[in-house]
């Protein structure tokens, strides 16, 4: 019942942080120095016999809502959101809704993928690298996971296309498949998109592994200090037992939070990667589309990450009670 309680009450404080956060970004979007509105009343205003630039200005304000301030602006956009209605993106000429569901597909799976192997790699070399501390093999990890949180994503992503794509041939530049796609059989098909697929995970792993790896170092060090770890060592437990029954669970509940943080990552799509990429994933259609100043659009999605967001920090309050039993709900 405690739990029920601290739950519901998270929630509703979440609401209310998520009214402000959305009426923050509403604002910003409003201020934008570009504006769709602006490009197509200047786009009319050039044709022959057409209205001025003001006219058509007016005109189209009227048509989107835009000619009322702010604040007014901000809770029509609240009423029509609570009844999941987004309006249609500027930028698309489509339903929000109907855009995200066809660019989030891609940007989940990716993003999922890259997870997987992310915690799949840095964990185990995380242990590996505080078991052996100031080995060559610590040094080794550490300079590794120190290069991969330096990289900027598009001078590594420029590297991978020079090395793979254009020096040894093994993967098409951009794109998820390739011209000849429609000709090609279902299981060469599905090759096709693996083989676009394989540079863009790569880079996500890559610029995501190393603050991961530095992290359960710190906290597996953290443990492995402990005094109920010397205990148990001197109990003549082996090593293996030692690291990955006792101290590894007690490094799981740090490890929570970058969990929770991780969900707006995992639905929200990666801008850099899909854009340079050209990959038509949710990051990739929220650049273009905050950069032609596209207010529907561009609203959504990051309200939508800021839902993100608030569930992810929820998620790892509740699940620091699931991996932890000194933590409880009062």
């Amino acid at each position: 019942m405690n739990t029920l309680k601290y739950v519901v009450k998270r929630i509703l404080l979440s609401v209310v942080i998520l009214f402000f956060v959305a009426l923050i970004i509403y604002t910003l979007m409003r201020c934008l120095p570009t504006s769709y509105i602006e490009n197509v009343a200047r786009a009319k205003a050039t044709q022959p016999g057409s209205k001025s630039f003001e006219e058509w200005m007016v005109q189209l304000e009227a048509a989107y809502g835009m000619d009322k301030g702010i604040i007014a602006g901000f809770f029509q956009w609240l009423g029509q959101a609570i009844q999941g209605e987004f309006g249609d993106s500027w930028q698309y000429t489509m339903p929000v809704i109907q855009k995200f569901q066809e660019t989030i597909g891609i940007s989940f799976y990716m993003s999922a993928i890259s997870m997987f192997f992310e915690w799949l790699i840095a964990i185990p070399l995380g242990i590996i690298a505080a078991r052996k501390q100031y080995s060559k093999t610590d040094y080794t990890i550490s300079v590794i996971a120190i290069a991969c949180m330096s990289l900027p994503t598009f001078f590594l992503i420029a590297l991978l296309k020079l090395v793979f794509c254009m020096n040894l041939g093994w993967f098409d530049l951009i794109g998820v498949i390739s011209r000849d796609y429609a000709q090609m059989t279902p299981w060469q098909q599905f090759l096709d998109r693996v083989n676009h697929m394989v540079l863009p995970i790569v880079t996500l792993v890559l610029i995501s592994i190393g603050s991961l790896m530095r992290y359960v170092r710190t906290n597996m060090l953290e443990v492995l200090n402990a005094d109920y770890i010397r205990t148990a060592r001197a109990k003549g437990l082996s090593e293996h037992k030692v690291i990955y029954k006792h101290a590894f669970r007690n490094t799981l509940i740090p490890l929570v939070t970058f969990l929770g943080g991780s969900l707006p990552g995992l639905f929200g799509g990666a801008l850099f990667t899909e854009t340079m990429y050209s990959i038509q994933g949710i990051g990739y259609a929220s650049y273009y589309a905050m950069t032609a100043g596209d207010i529907p659009f561009s609203m959504f999605y990051m309200t939508f990450s800021a839902v993100l967001a608030l569930l992810g920090n929820l998620l790892a309050d509740i699940l620091y009670a699931v991996v932890d039993p000194r933590v409880r709900v009062s």
